[in-house]
């Protein structure tokens, strides 16, 4: 077993707000020190916002679980210093190849353009993403970032009042109290904030389990991901096979419903299965095992008062698809710069509206897309088995079938369409990065767009005139000033561009576009900075 999981990361040790006579007051507080939790704090205490961290853990979480990390959220990683690391470690993978019966039927290619930084995918265990995500933290504690992680604290209760948050802690020396401006919930599916504050979570399980098993083997198959339809070793079921680092496979067994859980997970019982996939020779260490369920259910707002939701908290997805920390990340990247702004004083508060609005979408995008994938591996009628297994006979032979073939939509990032953040397309440019997408990225010259955007606003012209700076009611846009030659593969010109000779893009901290124009007009730019900080 790893040694990783016995090593505590963040012991607990007394704050000196234990000792306070009152209450301590904080701008931000996070419960949860998973993946989601941390990244938040990271965003935050980067640019100047101080924050604590709040967990009745001191490890990191047991166990694989996430696995597959997906291009946008690496990308996110960079912006937080941590993204190197994971593509270093991780395995990297853009190929997946699906099964019927004993039959290949195709395969598919994740990224198949040229010119990005990252890689479509990797795999890397969660543990080793919790351990990266810790040292980036204490890297900024060195240089005296305003972040602090509390291990052994369990929050017991909270007050949600209209300027803050009353929050009651448990800790292995007694219990103390804090105050938040803000309170941001990382803390999981089962999320004790959400129960304190009666918040429902409502939506779908579905009724079906599989069985998770990651093994350490010595084995020859290629750094892909295969997806079998009733294989002769789980007949009339489904199977998934992924390489993480250190030749750990993760393998997912679909199991049924009507199970016993407990006699699915001994060792024996596992193996057996193993053994009828992998060969009977073959030799492994199971280093984790669990089964889960389908489930697909979200909170009907994100934040509630001084209280804000984010990752599983906030909305959880089936597995398959690989949603869950990829859609958390990114819903702590939507919000990260909007709270900022309104502790600044620099927005209203009702700019975190705008963070409903946007990761609801991101959300409901999420549960359509891992409930279509639910209702295809796991057909609930005669009728709708016959049809997936006709569809998969026709995509062996026939192309226009294979979109039809549904072993998880992978995770792409969220385009808000319909923002109220958003200014109106006024280019007549590529779809992918009109108002409410993420900027893709492109070469420039010995580096890479995305990272000379993010942090503040910025104002990209390509080919077009500009002022090096913008400032609108104590919010500036800073120039990034391109032109199509300086991208020689012509990636720049092809997703910036299109057929327009000229750009201005307005780019949020997030690196969604808010804005663009065929030129530069300074009412045209104030206006879509008011509009992008919920000023209009």
């Amino acid at each position: 077993m790893n040694k990783i999981f016995e090593v505590p990361l963040y012991p607990y040790e007394r704050a000196p707000d234990q000792d306070a006579t009152v209450a301590v007051r904080h701008p931000v507080v996070i419960v949860g020190a998973g993946p989601i939790g941390l990244g938040a704090a990271i965003d935050l205490a980067q640019s100047g916002v101080p924050v604590v961290v709040l967990d009745d853990n001191d490890k990191v979480s047991f166990g694989s679980r996430a696995i597959c990390f997906a291009k946008r959220p690496l990308e996110i990683l960079d912006r937080l210093g941590c993204g190197e690391r994971m593509v270093e470690k991780g395995v990297e993978w853009e190929l997946g190849k699906v099964f019927f019966d004993e039959r290949e039927i195709f395969d598919f290619n994740l990224l198949p353009e040229k010119g990005h930084r990252r890689p479509a995918f990797i795999n890397l265990q969660q543990y080793y993403f919790e351990e990266y995500l810790i040292d980036r933290l204490r890297e900024l504690q060195a240089e005296g970032a305003p972040i602090e992680l509390r291990g052994g604290n369990k929050v017991s209760a909270i007050g949600n009042h209209a300027d803050h948050v009353k929050i009651e802690i448990d800790t292995p020396d007694g219990p103390y109290e804090l105050e938040a401006d803000w309170l941001i919930a990382c803390d999981g599916a089962g999320s004790p904030i959400r129960r304190m504050l009666g918040l429902e979570f409502v939506g779908q399980v579905f009724e079906d389990n599989f069985l998770i098993a990651d093994v350490i083997m010595e084995a020859d198959f290629p750094t892909e991901r295969w997806f079998w339809f009733d294989p002769p070793f789980n007949r009339g079921q489904s199977a998934l096979l992924h390489k993480q680092p250190d030749n750990v496979w993760r393998i997912d067994f679909q199991i049924g419903w009507d199970i016993d859980r407990e006699a699915e997970l001994k060792p024996e019982n596992i193996d057996k299965r193993l053994k009828a996939m992998l060969g009977e020779d073959v030799t492994y260490e199971l280093e984790w095992s669990s089964i889960y369920t389908f489930q697909c259910r979200r909170m009907e707002k994100f934040h509630d008062g001084r209280v804000i939701f984010a990752g599983d908290a906030a909305h959880q997805v089936s597995p398959f698809g690989a949603r869950g920390a990829n859609s958390g990340l990114q819903d702590t990247d939507n919000l990260a710069w909007k709270l900022k702004l309104v502790i600044e004083g620099k927005a209203p508060e009702s700019l975190l509206d705008s963070y409903d609005a946007e990761r609801i979408h991101g959300a409901d995008e999420n549960i359509l897309n891992s409930t279509r994938s639910t209702d295809f591996i796991t057909p609930k009628s005669e009728t709708s088995r016959i049809f997936r297994d006709a569809v998969l006979d026709l995509a062996e032979q026939h192309e226009f079938a294979r979109p039809f073939v549904n072993s998880g939509r992978l995770s792409v990032p969220c385009t808000y369409d319909g923002s109220p953040l958003n200014t109106p397309d006024a280019l007549d440019g590529p779809a992918r990065t009109r108002p409410g997408a993420p900027c893709p990225d492109a070469p420039l010259g010995e580096g890479y767009l995305l990272d000379r955007l993010g942090g503040g606003f910025t104002l990209l012209t390509i080919d077009a005139d500009a002022p090096d700076e913008i400032e609108e009611d104590g919010i500036a846009a800073t120039r990034l000033a391109l032109s199509a030659k300086d991208d020689p593969t012509g990636a720049l010109a092809d997703r910036y561009l299109g057929a327009a000779k000229s750009a201005v893009y307005l780019i949020r901290p997030d690196q969604h576009v808010a804005a663009r124009f065929p030129e530069y007009d300074e009412a045209q730019i104030r206006a879509a900075l008011r509009r992008a900080t919920g000023k209009e």
